[in-house]
């Protein structure tokens, strides 16, 4: 998988410290995004998940996927995200899908039953709010997947 960068104890990706992995590639191209960087799909590092789990066990702490937008690697992202949950870590993610296409999507939809809190929707510019707690933009929902279907959403507490 390409990842840009690995970040151990960072607290602005959720709640408490938290080892925010970013994931290169990004279609959403988002006006105004703060990572530009990431939209490249062959931009950072190849890494096993064997490498990525090494750093996820050492830091100890729970994991955000991040990018770029980690939904455009849903194959490679599945297999980590099962390792992750399998050591007893939640995991929050970040995506410019909005949930709504998620579920219609049957691998991005198996990859939600390992993901506690899905933060959703592109970055619109325009909707920008710096005092929105781990979001950049208004439209953006902090979704609890343990309480949600797709028929019910429920925000995140």
């Amino acid at each position: 998988m390409r990842i840009l960068d690995i970040v151990p104890g960072t607290s602005v990706d959720g709640p408490g410290l938290r080892t925010a992995i970013y994931f290169a590639g990004c279609e959403h191209k988002c006006p105004g995004c703060h990572n530009p960087q990431s939209w490249d799909f062959d931009g950072g590092q190849d890494m096993s998940i064997d490498e990525v789990m090494a750093v996820v066990i050492e830091n100890d702490f729970d994991v955000t996927f991040t990018g770029g937008d980690p939904l455009y690697s849903v194959e490679t992202i599945l297999p980590l995200a099962r390792e992750i949950r399998r050591i007893g870590k939640s995991i929050w993610c970040y995506t410019g899908f909005r949930y709504e296409e998620i579920v219609s999507h049957p691998r991005m939809r198996e990859l939600m039953e390992y993901i506690d809190v899905l933060v959703d929707g592109p970055f619109v510019e325009s909707l920008r709010d710096v005092h929105l707690l781990f979001r950049g933009s208004s439209n953006q929902r902090l979704i609890d997947l343990h309480k949600s279907t797709p028929d019910s959403i429920v925000e995140w507490e």
